[in-house]
């Protein structure tokens, strides 16, 4: 089968297009025929695409985690989906990804497809809305009424923390460039800082919960702005190395999770989620998506690779 792998160079790593052996799945994996995948760009230097669970180097990682797709075959134990099916989801990080014409996952990892969706919009959303999910709900606990900062309201992320904690009742202010704001209060955002010409810390105080995709300063000067009880959620991948506890219970990594890839699902059919492609392109563009080079729709949500049914 065509895949994209992550190579090296003297400059950083690289993707490398190749030939290699279609996978088959075992006892209870899934073979998915990807028909498109999510760019996460920082992924080609994360720690699960340069090592090993054990923590062993590896090489040629296969990148894109989320996906969308037809099931090509199912493992032995594999009850609950059948071949054929559309599903969408993420598979481990430690896996290899889903640029390539085909990927393993497992039943937890994937949910059927929403049906109004393309698998070109569907490729667009595991990633982003189960991190929002997962920080604002199962993480920060928020409860209706509570007021929410969202930085980097029109990231692939932010834009559906800040549908989500509008959809939950929550009071949204989101952080971000003046050109999208009328787009992110159109997502649910009460209010919009332009991070460049104002400090959200002058503008900001008594925030029941700041979700944090930025990092860095950002993240912070986000500490201030919290009332007493107040709770953090960071996503910044800086958060993995950091010694300061607060900030180490802040960072999560988010994890596949069928049911709230379900219920995502329904909400995006129902209309009261939205999802956004920012570009595509084919496979053979891959690394010219990862560097950010393609032509963009708009300024928001996610770069995605398409692959040919």
């Amino acid at each position: 089968m065509r895949a994209v792998q992550v190579g090296s160079s003297k400059t950083g790593p690289v993707l490398l297009p190749v030939e290699i052996p279609q996978p088959q799945p075992g006892p209870d994996e899934l073979l998915i025929r990807v028909r498109a995948a999510g760019v996460t760009p920082t992924e080609i230097r994360w720690y699960p695409t340069t090592h090993k669970k054990d923590g062993t180097m590896r090489t040629g990682a296969i990148p894109g985690h989320e996906f969308s797709g037809v099931i090509a075959a199912t493992g032995k134990d594999v009850s609950d989906f059948r071949s054929g099916q559309e599903v969408y989801g993420m598979n481990d990080w430690f896996a290899d990804g889903a640029t390539a014409e085909f990927c393993l996952t497992q039943s937890q990892s994937i949910a059927p497809k929403p049906a109004t969706l393309t698998h070109e919009a569907a490729a667009a959303v595991p990633i982003g809305a189960l991190t929002a999910w997962q920080g604002l709900l199962d993480r920060a606990r928020l409860q209706p009424g509570e007021r929410v900062l969202v930085h980097g309201g029109a990231g692939a992320v932010g834009l559906f923390a800040v549908q989500l904690a509008h959809l939950h009742g929550a009071h949204v202010i989101a952080t971000g460039s003046s050109r999208d704001a009328e787009f992110v209060t159109g997502l649910g955002a009460e209010k919009m800082i332009d991070y460049r010409s104002s400090r959200f810390e002058d503008e900001v105080q008594d925030i029941d919960v700041v979700f944090d995709g930025v990092g860095g300063e950002t993240l912070a000067r986000s500490w201030s702005v919290l009332k007493p009880g107040g709770r953090m959620v960071t996503i910044a991948a800086g958060g993995e190395n950091v010694t300061e506890q607060r900030v180490k219970d802040a960072f999560f990594i988010v994890e596949p999770n069928r049911q709230q890839l379900m219920e995502i699902a329904r909400l995006l059919d129902a209309g009261t989620l939205k999802c956004f492609v920012k570009a595509s392109a084919p496979i053979e563009e891959a690394e010219a998506a990862y560097r950010g080079e393609i032509r963009y729709n708009h300024g928001y949500g996610k770069t995605v690779i398409i692959l040919p049914a």
